[in-house]
């Protein structure tokens, strides 16, 4: 989803596959396994109190949509090339066709595969997932973990990752390992900015943020339960600065990263928690004047269950905080959420969502730029939302 050269990296990948196949160019397109799915999706958000997510949600806004096209192929066995666009307004935010993934994938064996070019990284439950609305019941995710704002940036990375499944025993079940590295870079005009904005500040060059990380998940003995965590560490990034009619920089040091995660299918019923931290400092300089370093230590975690009442009705609850302990106390410091949510399917492409949000502080998914009057300490946010998909 990031504004960057994703389909150079498919032309790359298409290359390297086309030197090491000659008779590639004479393979008919059953032959190559080529797949397309996609999905195109409707929201509706309802506010009281205050504007969420870039939008005017206290007058009622229509301004969600999403498109979605992804194609893959399979040229020989063990290797796949995928390639996913978007097309996404939500708010102020969007309103242009970007890139999800382009990759190659060649997989050795079950223990063993790597995947380079643009490619999602595999941090979290969902971080794999969250781009494909169709697979998951809620209008939106834990926004503690999962912001949407800076969904875009964080799904992915320029780079290779290197991925398995290892068996431990037949009393211990089986380890999912992954390793990544790469650089991830945000635009100038993504979400990740909006708190800036607000602040006056704009990186008219945006910022690429160098990282490695590692995550591992145990598939454990029973039945439906996995257990995992991921580390990572971003490297040192720096970015050109605009803070009113000044210029200045930006110079971050190493951010850190991590999660643990737990869930529990069995039959219709899903359970699971998420608790992850982010911390870290950096330094801004303004002309001569570099202000003290800033530190960041946001915390967030979730609980969640689903249940699957019928083939075509499901239900779920989730509860989701983020707290900044490096913030002053006060509504800023904290986000509180409380969420109800059904999803109904009316068959294999046409579902619909309802989602009933009760919101305590205003620590994420707020502007101030389209809260004029000032932010209340809460606010309900009431979804709704349909979507085709094939």
């Amino acid at each position: 989803m990031n504004r960057f050269a994703g389909p150079a990296l498919l032309t790359l990948a298409s290359t390297f596959t086309l030197a090491n196949l000659p008779s590639a160019s004479a393979q008919s397109l059953d032959d190559l396994n080529i797949q397309f799915h996609g999905y195109a999706t409707q929201g509706f958000l309802y506010t009281t109190n205050n504007n969420i997510l870039t939008t005017n949600s206290s007058s009622g806004s229509p301004a969600w949509t999403e498109a979605v096209i992804n194609l893959s192929s399979t040229p020989i066995p063990k290797l796949r090339l995928a390639v996913q666009a978007r097309y996404e307004v939500l708010g102020s935010i969007g309103n242009a066709i970007t890139v999800d993934y382009a990759s190659a994938d060649y997989k050795v064996n079950d223990k063993i595969g790597f995947r380079f070019g643009k490619v999602k990284t595999p941090s979290g439950l969902f971080n794999e997932t969250q781009d494909i609305d169709p697979s998951y019941m809620w209008s939106l995710l834990p926004q503690s973990v999962y912001p949407i704002l800076s969904r875009n940036s964080f799904l992915s990375n320029l780079g290779g990752v290197f991925y398995g499944v290892v068996p431990v025993g037949e009393k211990l079940g089986k380890i999912e390992y992954s390793a990544w590295g790469g650089v991830t870079p945000i635009a100038s005009n993504d979400g990740y900015f909006i708190k800036q904005k607000d602040a006056g500040i704009s990186a008219p060059n945006g910022i690429t943020i160098p990282s490695v990380g590692a995550a591992l998940r145990w598939l454990t003995p029973v039945r439906g339960l996995k257990v995992g965590a991921f580390i990572t560490r971003n490297g040192t990034a720096t970015a050109a600065l605009n803070v009113g009619p000044l210029s200045g920089s930006l110079n971050t040091s190493a951010f850190i990263p991590y999660s643990t995660f737990v869930q529990y299918e069995h039959s219709r019923l899903m359970l699971a928690g998420e608790y992850n931290r982010f911390a870290g400092f950096g330094t801004v300089k303004i002309g001569d004047d570099t202000a003290p370093r800033s530190g960041l230590d946001q915390r967030g975690w979730y609980g969640m269950a689903t249940y699957k009442v019928t083939d075509k009705f499901s239900a779920g609850a989730y509860h989701s905080q983020m707290i900044d302990h490096a913030a002053s106390l006060g509504p800023a410091r904290y986000s509180k959420d409380w969420t109800l949510s059904t999803r109904y399917d009316f068959n294999g492409f046409l579902y619909a969502k309802a989602e009933e949000h009760f919101i305590d502080g205003t620590a994420i998914v707020y502007d101030t730029q389209n809260n004029t009057g000032g932010l209340k300490p809460d606010t309900r946010l009431s979804i709704l939302k349909v979507g085709v998909s094939f």
